[in-house]
This record gives C-alpha cells, sequence and structure tokens, in this order.
C-alpha cells in the first residue's frame, strides 16, 4: 500500500538542510515531480499560491508561492514539465521592490 506523500516533513528536512549546509558539505534531497501535481499539493497542504515567476533561458521556470501565513517554496520546471523543490521556508515579507535606474529620468 503507497503511503501518502508528506510535504509538512520535506519542508521541515528542507528547512533544516538549508541551516546546516554551511556548517557540514552534505546533498540535500531534492524533491521532484510533475508541474501539476506539485503545484496541488502546496495548495492543498500549505494554501500556497503563486506569487510570481521568472524564466532562465529556455532551460527552465523559476516559481515562488506563498501562503497567507508566511510559508514559501520556490519551484523549478524544466522544458519537459518536471519540477523540483529547490528551496522552502517560513516567514516570507512582501516588499516594494525599489527601481535603481529609472528611464528619461
Amino acid at each position: 500500500m503507497a503511503r501518502e506523500f508528506s510535504f509538512r516533513w520535506i519542508k521541515v528536512a528542507a528547512a533544516g538542510a538549508m541551516m546546516a549546509l554551511p556548517a557540514v558539505p552534505a546533498r540535500a534531497q531534492v524533491i521532484c515531480g510533475g508541474h501539476d501535481y506539485l503545484v496541488a499539493r502546496l495548495a492543498e497542504a500549505f494554501e500556497e499560491k503563486r506569487l510570481g515567476y521568472g524564466v532562465a533561458g529556455e532551460a527552465a521556470i523559476f516559481e515562488v508561492f506563498v501562503s497567507a501565513s508566511g510559508s514559501w517554496t520556490i519551484l523549478m520546471t524544466d522544458v519537459k514539465n518536471q519540477s523540483c523543490i529547490l528551496a522552502a521556508g517560513e516567514g516570507w515579507e512582501d516588499t516594494l521592490a525599489t527601481p535603481v535606474w529609472q528611464p528619461g529620468g
């Protein structure tokens, strides 16, 4: 019988691994799967919605998912629709972007 995938455990493990990286070199576990499946699980388990995205050449799209409670996840999707959770955590704060340079002024 298959067990239900636990995103809460993955987020705790990912946060712990990220905190340990500066102290001890270790391999972090990256969670990958189909884009639609991972997005649905983020919505179901954490009530996270996509805040924005960026394109990295023709190779990948990076998306940031955030919940009202402050949890966040960065998801990378390649051209084959394979997605991987690259980072996750708590305490997301929205900030206004301040432009460094403005055209014509």
